[in-house]
């Protein structure tokens, strides 16, 4: 009886979301990358792409390059359970911000790995992401569970109360604000992931 051989393509392209994942988490371009692993860009979009067979030194370099051990880009999407239990959700912070700017965002989606992420926002009264509107590639949809919040689309605000719901390419240049006098709950879902 023959050993099962592992699937190799599978395994690749595991490791090109675990590379792309751990990339968008830490805020890094693929330039930005390049630089820190000393691996061409082309070589990372590569990975990323689940192209190719890439060496162990390669990936031990970009590991180097993301500051992760190189264990973690062979987990397997298997592995992961699909259910986030609401004491386990992953805090997403982008080095102290959201204790500055009196918002928290939690994970709901298991990994960033995937095509979307959703992410459970809470935010202070006064919250306000005006100085630093956010601008990429995607969509994004929104649903306000409890308070009340602004959402700018190009300067154009959208005042959401409970219930309701906005969906925008988010290419347009778009903050958030809670105008009111209490902690707002929101759910946004972004495809792709962002973080």
């Amino acid at each position: 009886m023959s050993e099962a051989k592992p699937d190799v393509d599978a395994l690749v392209a595991t490791v090109g979301l675990q590379v792309r994942a751990a990339r968008k988490q830490a805020g890094l371009t693929l330039d930005t990358l390049s630089k820190a692993a000393g691996v061409s860009v082309g070589l990372i979009s590569q990975v990323e792409r689940g192209k190719g067979n890439p060496s162990f030194a390669t990936l031990a370099q970009i590991a180097h390059g993301l500051d992760i051990p190189i264990g973690r880009l062979f987990h397997l999407a298997d592995q992961v359970s699909p259910v986030v239990r609401h004491d386990e959700r992953r805090v997403l912070d982008f080095h102290g911000a959201a204790e500055l700017t009196g918002a928290r965002y939690e994970l709901l989606t298991p990994t960033l790995s995937g095509a979307l992420e959703s992410i459970w926002v809470e935010t202070e009264p006064g919250h306000d992401t005006s100085d630093t509107p956010f601008r990429h590639n995607g969509e994004e949809f929104g649903i306000v569970l409890s308070g009340v919040k602004d959402v700018y689309l190009d300067g154009v605000r959208h005042r959401l109360y409970p219930g309701d719901s906005i969906t925008y390419s988010s290419s347009v240049p778009h903050w958030y604000a809670n105008p009111g006098d209490e902690p707002a709950s929101s759910v946004w879902v972004i495809t792709p992931p962002t973080w």
